[in-house]
């Protein structure tokens, strides 16, 4: 931790050499893998998430694929009126960034060209135990929960799996049982009837994993701010999601030295 920090252009000269040596989510699976930090994390209970990351590209880049639309005016940074155009994901793409996404997080937000980043913490000490990005999409969170939580399902006695009430499908649900993973999901009764019922709901532990959700966002935050992710600076998921994944590693050396204090030997 002493040690002089890198020139940045040692980073930047090795993209390649670094996405294909996995070292990000090698170096996660370091420092998890340390016996003291082992002994902190819980294999029974787990909570998952995921935000929004922001693309440098412009939305002016987002332009139909066919190139049928109306060209910018000259100049480097010209005017472009977006009025009375449909645009969206199968009809445009990036110019900039083929794998961007244009998605509005909820109804009445603003759309934007991004990706999307996704967590795994254990409930325990809310350390990050898996991270990955993908492209932005509806169904992108449900996916990489799936993606996420497989490996540690593994086992005799079921995990608890916790969510907000965005992951509150019946497909979610019926392929998490089948994994044998207990969905603590939030229940979205807007307008429907959710999928987690009583049998769920009335046990202790279902309440404790639903007080969790703020670890989750905390990391976010500290990503996005301390980190650089409010906005990515890199292109292609490739490399977004090699950042990312450095980002959730780094986040879980703020709160270890304290966890291994407070810890006995």
């Amino acid at each position: 931790m002493d040690d002089p920090v890198g020139d940045a252009t040692t980073f930047t000269k090795n993209h390649d050499r670094l996405l294909e040596g996995e070292v990000a989510s090698r170096f996660l699976a370091t420092v998890l893998g340390q016996p003291k930090v082992l002994a902190l994390l819980s294999n029974e209970h787990f909570w998952v998430d995921g935000s929004l990351l922001e693309t440098w590209a412009s939305t002016k880049s987002f332009r139909p694929k066919d190139d049928s639309g109306p060209l910018p005016d000259a100049g480097r940074n010209s005017e472009q009126d977006f009025r009375g155009q449909k645009r969206g994901n199968d009809t445009h793409a990036s110019t900039t960034d083929p794998d961007v996404q244009l998605l509005h997080k909820r109804q009445g937000k603003e759309a934007k060209l991004c990706f999307m980043g996704h967590a795994l913490i254990e409930n325990r000490n809310g350390l990050i135990v898996g991270a990955i990005a993908t492209r932005a999409s509806g169904h992108a969170e449900r996916l990489a929960a799936l993606h996420l939580v497989g490996p540690h399902a593994d086992r005799p006695c079921p995990i608890t799996h916790s969510a907000d009430k965005g992951f509150d499908t019946r497909d979610l649900v019926a392929e998490l049982r089948e994994i044998n993973v207990t969905p603590h999901l939030a229940q979205n009764t807007s307008g429907r009837r959710s999928a987690i019922d009583g049998r769920t709901t009335r046990h202790s532990s279902y309440a404790v994993s639903r007080r969790v959700r703020k670890r989750i966002e905390e990391a976010f935050g500290w990503a996005k701010t301390v980190a650089g992710l409010r906005k990515a600076r890199h292109r292609g998921l490739a490399k977004i999601e090699w950042q990312f994944a450095f980002a959730i590693a780094a986040y879980n050396l703020v709160p270890l030295p304290k966890l291994l204090v407070a810890t006995p030997p």
